[in-house]
Parts: C-alpha cells; sequence; structure tokens
C-alpha cells in the first residue's frame, strides 16, 4: 500500500485528473440513482390457483393437485412445495431459491404446467399468481363524480386513466377498483328446455355461435371496394334475449310405438301394420322464452371511499427498474389532464410514497451533512490547523462519490438502508486520511523535507489503516452473504459500507498525500538552510515536538488512566468482563422489529370477520 502512496505523489498531476474525473462521475451517477423507500427485492414464490366447478375436496386433490405438485417439484431451484384441496379449487403454493426473478418463476410454472396440460382435466385452467415488493402500489388516487353518479364515471375512467398513466416511464400495472360491474343473470327454465330437448349447454353453444362479426370479403367495381362483414354483435340485452336456440325434433317413431318395450321389439307383429309417424320439424325458440334474463350488479368484491364518500380508485404499479420519486411525480403531473378528460370530478391522492421516500432521504441527508460538519469541525480542534482540516474535509465527500459510482454499478438505489450505511460510514471513511494527515503534520514539524516527510508518514500508517479498514470491511461485509429474505434486504447496506470504508482507504492513500503536498508547508525556518544546518534543525525540531507532545493536553489526560490501569490488570479485567456481561443484560430490553417505525403518518386496519351461520 506504500508503493501506492509513492506512485501517487510521483505522479500528482494524474491523481488530480482522477479525482476530478471521479467526482463528476460521482455527481452523475448521484443523478442516475433510483429514489425509492427501501431496496427492490423479489420473493421468489408463486401460487397455482386452479378452479375446478363442481369437484370435492378428493377430486381436486387427486386430479389436479396431486398432478401439478409432482410437475413442479421437478423445476430446478425449488425449496419448498404444498398444496391445498377445497371444494372447487386447488392452490399449490411453492418456493424458489433467492435470487430467482419472478419473471424466471412465471416462465418455468408456465412451461410446466403447459406439458401437463394434457393430464388434468379438460375444463380447468391452471393460474400462475407471482409478485415481488414491487407489486405494491406506490400511489393511489380517489376519483369521485361530483354529481354522484359514479356508475357513469366507471364506464369512462377506465378507457382514460389507463392509457393516460401508461404513458409516465416506470409505470407497469394501473389497476381501478371500487367499479360497480354488471352481469347478466340467467333463471332457466328448466320445464321449458326439457320439453323442447334443450340444455343449458345449447345457451353456450349459441353464445359460441353468435355475437361475432366475420369479414366475408369484399365488393369491387369501378367506384373501389366494400368490405362485407357477416353476423351481428350482441351488445344489448334485448339482443342477448333474442339469440335463437334450435330445439331438437320430437320423440322417434321407435320410440312412440305401442309396441316398444315388449321384450324390446320396435316393430309390430307380422300381420299387422301401424302408421309411420311424421318427423316434426325443429323449434325456433330464444333465450328468452327458455330463461328470464336480468341485468344485476355483480357482487360486489371491492369498496373504495374517500374522506367518508364513495369513490372509485386508481392504484399505480412501477416497474421493477422504475424510481419510486419520478414515477410519482409523472403521475402527479397527469391528474389534471385526467380532470379535464374526466369533467366535473373530485380527485384526492390517497397514498402516494414518494413524500415520504422524499422526506426520509432529505433526513437521512441532512443527518450525513451534520455529521461531516461535526467531524471537520473535531478535526479543526484536534490538529489546530486549516489546511490541515481542507485536506481531510476533502477526502470525505471523494469516498462518498465513490460509493456512489459504485451503488450505481451494482444496480442499488438510494433508500433508507443505502443511505444509513453511508450515514454511519462518514464518521469511519474519515479516520484513515486523519491519521495519515496527522502523522503528517508530525513530521513536517520535525523539519522533514516535505516530500520524504509525506513519505515516511504514510509508511509508518499505511499497514495500520490498512488492516484497521479490512476488518471493519470484514464485520459487515459477511451481512451481504446472508441468504433467504434478511439477505435479500440488507445486501445494499453491506455493500454500501464496505465500498465506502474500501473508497477511504484508497483516498487516504493516493489522494490525501498528493494534497499533503500541495497545502502543507514546512517551517518557515528551513526554506533557506543549508543540508548542515537543516540536518541540525532537524535533530532540535523533533525533540521539541516531541516534549511539546508529552505536555499537551491529551497526554496529559490520557497517560494517568493508562498508567492506572496498567499498574492494576486485574481491576481492569473484571470491570471490562462486568460491563459486557451488563451490556448483554439490556437486550432483553431492546425492542425486536423487522425494518422498524417508518415514520410514516398514515396507517393500515385489517379486520377479520367471524362467519355468520344461518
Amino acid at each position: 500500500m506504500f508503493r501506492l502512496a509513492k506512485l501517487s505523489v510521483a505522479n500528482r498531476s494524474v491523481v488530480a485528473l482522477i479525482t476530478i474525473i471521479t467526482a463528476v462521475f460521482g455527481f452523475i451517477s448521484l443523478g442516475s440513482l433510483k429514489q425509492e423507500l427501501i431496496p427492490s427485492f423479489e420473493v421468489p414464490q408463486a401460487a397455482i390457483v386452479t378452479a375446478y366447478p363442481g369437484a370435492s375436496p378428493e377430486v381436486v386433490d387427486n386430479q389436479v393437485s396431486r398432478v401439478i405438485e409432482d410437475a413442479v417439484r421437478q423445476i430446478d431451484g425449488l425449496i419448498n412445495s404444498t398444496s391445498t384441496s377445497q371444494s372447487n379449487i386447488s392452490i399449490v403454493r411453492v418456493e424458489f431459491e433467492y435470487g430467482t426473478t419472478s419473471a424466471k418463476v412465471a416462465e418455468d410454472l408456465a412451461a410446466t404446467l403447459a406439458k401437463i396440460k394434457s393430464s388434468l382435466p379438460s375444463d380447468v385452467e391452471p393460474n400462475v399468481l407471482s409478485g415481488s415488493f414491487d407489486s405494491v402500489p406506490i400511489i393511489a388516487l380517489g376519483v369521485s363524480a361530483n354529481d354522484g353518479n359514479n356508475e357513469k364515471l366507471a364506464q369512462t375512467l377506465s378507457d382514460v386513466a389507463v392509457p393516460l398513466f401508461s404513458q409516465v416511464k416506470g409505470v407497469r400495472d394501473v389497476n381501478i377498483a371500487g367499479v360497480k360491474e354488471k352481469r347478466v343473470n340467467l333463471e332457466l327454465k328448466t320445464d321449458v328446455l326439457a320439453a323442447n330437448g334443450l340444455s343449458q349447454q345449447s345457451i353456450v353453444s349459441a353464445l359460441q355461435a353468435n355475437g361475432f362479426v366475420i369479414p366475408a370479403g369484399t365488393i369491387d367495381d369501378n367506384q373501389g371496394s366494400i368490405s362485407i362483414e357477416v353476423g351481428t354483435p350482441v351488445v344489448t340485452l334485448d339482443d342477448f334475449k333474442n339469440l335463437a336456440l334450435i330445439s331438437s325434433a320430437s320423440p322417434s317413431a321407435a320410440a312412440s310405438s305401442p309396441f316398444a318395450g315388449f321384450g324390446g321389439a320396435t316393430q309390430a307383429p307380422a300381420g299387422i301394420r301401424i302408421p309411420t309417424a311424421t318427423p316434426a320439424k325443429p323449434t325456433v325458440l330464444t333465450v328468452a322464452d327458455v330463461a328470464t334474463v336480468t341485468l344485476e350488479n355483480a357482487p360486489t368484491t371491492s369498496i373504495a371511499r374517500t374522506n367518508g364518500k364513495e369513490a372509485l380508485s386508481i392504484s399505480i404499479v412501477k416497474t421493477q427498474d422504475g424510481n419510486t420519486v419520478a414515477v410519482s411525480h409523472g403521475v402527479q403531473d397527469k391528474i389534471a389532464e385526467l380532470k379535464e378528460k374526466l369533467g366535473n370530478v373530485t380527485i384526492v391522492t390517497v397514498f402516494d410514497q414518494a413524500p415520504f421516500v422524499e422526506k426520509s432521504l432529505e433526513n437521512l441527508t441532512t443527518e450525513g451533512l451534520l455529521g461531516l460538519g461535526f467531524a471537520i469541525l473535531i478535526i479543526l480542534l484536534f490538529l489546530l490547523s486549516f489546511r490541515s482540516t481542507i485536506v481531510t474535509a476533502i477526502s470525505i465527500p471523494t469516498s462518498v462519490l465513490i460509493t456512489f459510482i459504485g451503488l450505481g454499478q451494482f444496480g442499488y438505489s438510494l433508500n433508507i438502508l443505502t443511505l444509513s450505511a453511508l450515514t454511519i460510514a462518514i464518521g469511519r471513511v474519515v479516520d484513515d486520511s486523519i491519521v495519515v494527515i496527522e502523522n503528517i503534520n508530525r513530521h513536517l514539524s520535525y523539519g522533514e523535507p516535505k516530500k520524504q516527510a509525506i513519505l515516511d508518514a504514510v509508511k509508518e500508517v499505511a499497514g495500520a489503516i490498512t488492516a484497521a479498514t479490512i476488518t471493519t470491511i470484514a464485520v459487515f461485509l459477511p451481512i451481504a452473504l446472508v441468504s433467504g429474505l434478511i439477505g435479500e434486504i440488507f445486501r445494499p447496506f453491506a455493500f454500501t459500507f464496505a465500498i465506502a470504508l474500501a473508497a477511504s482507504l484508497l483516498v487516504s492513500l493516493t489522494i490525501v498525500p498528493v494534497l499533503a503536498y500541495w497545502f502543507l508547508k514546512n517551517p518557515v525556518q528551513l526554506e533557506q538552510a543549508s543540508e548542515f544546518e537543516m540536518s541540525v534543525f532537524a535533530e532540535a525540531a523533533r525533540k521539541s515536538e516531541e516534549a511539546k507532545e508529552r505536555k499537551s493536553w491529551l497526554q496529559r489526560g490520557y497517560l494517568p488512566i493508562l498508567s492506572w490501569t496498567q499498574r492494576r490488570p486485574v481491576i481492569t479485567m473484571i470491570a471490562s468482563f462486568l460491563i459486557l456481561i451488563f451490556t448483554f443484560g439490556l437486550v432483553p430490553f431492546l425492542k425486536t422489529d423487522f425494518i422498524g417505525s417508518s415514520g410514516s403518518s398514515g396507517f393500515v386496519i385489517n379486520q377479520t370477520l367471524s362467519l355468520i351461520h344461518i
């Protein structure tokens, strides 16, 4: 490491140029980093939900759940799988190794389900549900019509809001809740169906065969061409009621023969003639003839209220690479346009992550800047040198900017964990530079030539600061190797702290010696001295400086304590052990939580209602 410092002092211009380039790229990286609440992470889990109407739990388990679970167990990276079989539905939950993306999970499951499609009942369709923390909406809006007609508003909201907000860069999904959907309800007239040889499937077949507009070619003449279409779309309730159903023919003559049933005979005995029945013509019925058709509200699955009034909810979900703050600002910019398109409506921001993220980042940035200011103040107080303080102060932002470059390269974002790591690291990144600059100052005060003093000073402490920095990194870096959800969340914290400390070591051994060469000065008496006078003065200066150090208030306060503890090693060790026991004794009084209080002013209430048996 000393060779690195020697090379830096010998190539000061190159070091200065690299420092400027590093600062520029650091600011560029800072501007390009995403801003979010906590690091993006994906939970490699999914659920395969399969509806099997009318099937008992035993049938669902044997024909669906076991088939799907046996197939997904063959996928690489699968950790665990469980299945739940209930009446009409099968749910198979799978968990993969952390680091597997949701897209990869969905792709592997889709491929596996496609292979076993023929092994499942023909009328079931498995659905894969997967997601990540990024599936949580970052902003939710409440939209209500001022005239109270939310049903009319719902008809246009989906057509207007979804394409409008999808234009914002980083938006993945736009979901609308609170819409009262309509459905066509049929109350079948079973006696009419049976009398005409029809069934429920006859109505399904009529729907499948009608309601489509099919291109049937074109007619060309000297004036141009006209497209020909066949069919009529079903767009109203009356259209659905008037769909034609073709009843089957009347029962066959054989079935109606008076001799049917006598030993299975279907013909009259010899010599007896009966008239042959003429088949009846098929009867054309409509859906309205065989069922009572009504248009009703579908069962309510979601209710949205804003300030006590019924409203429609719009929730925005960002992509994994999306910037929470940028997406939120983009959505907010589109609200005025949405209101203009919808007309007489009120739009309220119900939930928005961006202000809280910005406030959290602002608070952590303020704390970091305060830490930087106090660190510089303490350095000035102890070194009593403005020039030395400036050199040390430059090393802190340089190390931080290098950290921003590292965060950008690793794909991490600015969040409460990475900024917390930077805030903690600020107090540590300055340590290496303080040790180096203080030792350089001491050698200069001994009267040594500037370049030699700098190299000797760095040589003395290079091993110590390298060992101290690597030791500290070794404490935090293993957090990045933890598997599971905790590792996914705290890995950016560990990498941020490790990068900051490694950057501080690099800065203290390269940039600080160069800055010291430019900013620090030898004692004035040495500028015009000869070589002999310089050696004599250096010896006298060393003795004088060492004597001054022994008389300093820090030495006079610290040396008696050190002397007392060395004379009483047993008491010192017992006291240290008691302090250790007392520290561990405080652990049960500490609160334990996953992430801790977020400081958000909003809260969510979940209520589970008991079942009412009628």
